[in-house]
């Protein structure tokens, strides 16, 4: 399970919001890397811990490419 930059364990629901709120972004029109760094700064979580969720949401089909 991945680590928010307090150390607290993320949860498969945050992961999940944090997908969301990246796919959503870039369905915004927001490129890219400045999403990434958009949810580094609303979550607090680091930019390789966006990448690891990029990459599980997509795996798993998560909401809202279901």
């Amino acid at each position: 399970m991945t680590q928010s930059t307090n150390g607290q364990q993320l949860t498969e629901n945050r992961r999940k919001e944090i997908f969301f709120a990246l796919v959503d972004a870039q369905d915004h029109e927001i490129d890219v890397a400045h999403s990434r760094r958009l949810m580094v700064e609303r979550f607090g979580v680091s930019e390789s811990q966006v990448r690891q969720i990029e990459r599980e949401g997509m795996e798993n089909q998560w909401p809202p490419l279901e």
